[in-house]
């Protein structure tokens, strides 16, 4: 075999005339054609590096004879027909879906965990990273139902966090289901099924809507499993948690393409034994935001969501190397993001604040549309990720969908992201959210009911100190009237000049043009899009809310700041 193709090579060039003909472009094509004949495309590195040769007009014919020799054990050892074409794989898809993470990262520009989130960093080295980036509700269930649709979760009916819900291990009886509009046929997953993708998710799905999970994932389900069963904390996999079982090695045929989900704690982490001891950061180690009182207990709120990054981005590291291992990396797209911002902290989830929206999205893989090294500046919504999810897999974006692709040829950038949040758990409130390139701005609808109403976190020491300072008058002006005073029905602020948004511009008289701007695109929109929150819950649900947590600690007087519920008393 080898002295053929050696022959081959031999009878190819008259080395007596090689000068000569080295200076031809017609030679130059003709060895570029041979070259891509016998190689199929896949020596690019080797024309180009034959063509510099070429140009060089070589010093001697002894160093060309060696790299002929190079050349022909390499096409020895992949022989391929002449002709013969290499059929163009589907790419695989993994989403890497954190909970809960804010993106205080070495690669978004945070100055403390610089140098401590190498994973992620080398992905946005690798690939392109989305510095504005934002998901469609500072909660979970609300957000994913949206992504995993296509569709804003106010417009489907989604919005209202853990709706659609019943115990554990029934079937979601038929006046507590959230049924998806008739134009909604098929989910992301669904439409990858479809497509001939195999699909998973190794962690929770959490939708405020009856579906069957059957039919979004090829593996995963528990045994159990009924149509429409939907429990308080939402459906999850078998194997939840697990990169290894149910998930890409699950398939039978290694040559179908697979979509995957897989689930990390990202801010739910509780430990940090993946750290070593000299990079888990102190209470002391991290400044806090303004907004907070410098007491122990929100420190370690702070601090802790800092060690929680660190340990995703190891665990980030460890699902690619298996990857590797298994033979999927190079034909897999890696989207790296999390449902909404950090939990450990007040005022970030379950508020429309940047903290509680803002999240990472890293995109890295061999695919035309991406180049290493890009960060881009323009809005994203984390709708766009199920957009561009269908387009790198071939499958036409449905009309109906809020997200788009973000590499399409027609890509346009957003004016504006809108983000909301209705119902979290048993607290009613309705805030509605606009961002801009400059600016965000949030309107609250229920004023009056303090960012320190009732709600699930009552019992977390946070809280708790948030409390008792107030009644000892141990918070600062701001921090007293922020927490416990009646809110502004508008916010504006210059997140520019300040981040932190601490300084309301809704009320000065320079930025009135600049409010009502922001107020004409969020009436627009709800208007638009018959934004659900605008009209009361159904009764039967929200009946359903009252009465798992009406015996709960934490529900204690939240009939008095939500007088909804006095209708079931």
């Amino acid at each position: 075999m080898l002295s053929y193709h050696f022959k081959k090579w031999m009878n190819f060039f008259d080395f007596d005339c090689f000068r000569g003909y080295s200076r031809s472009i017609e030679r130059k094509n003709t060895f570029i054609g041979f070259l891509a004949m016998h190689f199929n495309g896949t020596s690019n590195l080797f024309v180009i590096y034959m063509l510099n040769i070429i140009n060089n007009e070589m010093k001697n014919n002894l160093i060309f004879l060696n790299l002929l020799l190079l050349i022909t054990l390499w096409s020895c050892s992949t022989p391929k027909k002449v002709g013969q074409e290499t059929p163009q794989k589907k790419p695989n898809i993994l989403w890497i879906f954190v909970e809960d993470l804010s993106p205080y990262i070495g690669s978004y520009g945070d100055s403390i965990n610089k140098d401590h989130t190498p994973t992620i960093d080398q992905m946005a080295s690798n690939g392109v990273l989305f510095e504005k980036a934002y998901a469609t509700a500072p909660v979970c269930s609300a957000s994913r139902s949206a992504m995993i649709t296509g569709k804003m979760q106010t417009t489907i009916g989604a919005h209202q966090h853990r709706s659609s819900r019943t115990t554990d291990g029934e079937v979601v009886p038929e006046e507590l289901r959230i049924n998806l509009p008739q134009y909604i046929q098929q989910s992301v997953p669904e439409m990858m099924r479809s497509a001939g993708y195999f699909t998973f998710n190794s962690g929770k799905d959490d939708y405020n809507f009856h579906y069957d999970r059957r039919s979004f994932y090829s593996v995963g389900n528990k045994a159990d499993y009924q149509t429409g069963m939907n429990g308080w904390q939402g459906n999850a996999a078998e194997h939840r948690l697990s990169f290894t079982e149910d998930t890409w090695n699950a398939r039978k045929d290694k040559d179908q393409p697979w979509f995957g989900q897989i689930e990390l704690k990202g801010g739910k982490e509780q430990k940090t034994k993946l750290l070593k001891k000299e990079d888990i950061l102190g209470i002391n180690d991290v400044p806090l935001p303004p907004y907070f009182p410098e007491v122990e207990s929100q420190k370690k709120a702070w601090v802790k969501h800092y060690n929680n990054i660190r340990t995703t981005d190891i665990k980030v590291q460890q699902i690619l190397d298996l990857l590797a291992k298994d033979g999927e990396l190079e034909n897999t797209i890696v989207f790296f993001f999390s449902d909404h911002g950090s939990n450990t902290s007040l005022r970030h989830k379950q508020f429309c604040y940047e903290e509680g929206v803002h999240v990472p999205l890293v995109i890295q893989g061999n695919h035309p549309y991406l180049k290493a090294g890009v960060r881009r500046k323009d809005l994203v919504s984390l709708m766009d990720v199920s957009a561009t999810t269908l387009a790198m897999s071939g499958i036409e974006i449905p009309s109906y969908f809020d997200g788009q692709n973000l590499f399409a040829k027609d890509h346009k950038e957003r004016e504006y992201v809108i983000g909301a949040r209705d119902r979290c758990d048993f607290t009613i409130d309705r805030i509605r959210t606009v961002r801009t390139d400059k600016y965000r701005y949030i309107k609250n609808f229920f004023p009056e009911r303090t960012l320190m109403q009732a709600s699930y976190r009552d019992r977390q020491k946070v809280v708790k100190d948030m409390h008792k300072l107030h009644e000892q008058g141990k918070l600062t002006e701001y921090q007293d009237q922020f927490w416990f005073g009646k809110r502004p029905q508008e916010e504006l602020y210059d997140l520019e000049k300040d981040p932190f948004q601490i300084n309301n511009l809704a009320l000065q008289a320079d930025y009135q043009k600049e409010l009502k701007r922001h107020r004409n695109i969020l009436n627009d929109w709800i208007k638009e899009t018959d934004d659900q929150g605008q009209y009361p819950e159904k009764p039967a649900i929200l009946k359903a809310t009252y009465d798992l947590w009406k015996v709960k600690p934490q529900f204690k007087d939240a009939d008095e700041v939500n007088p909804e519920y006095k209708q079931f008393m």
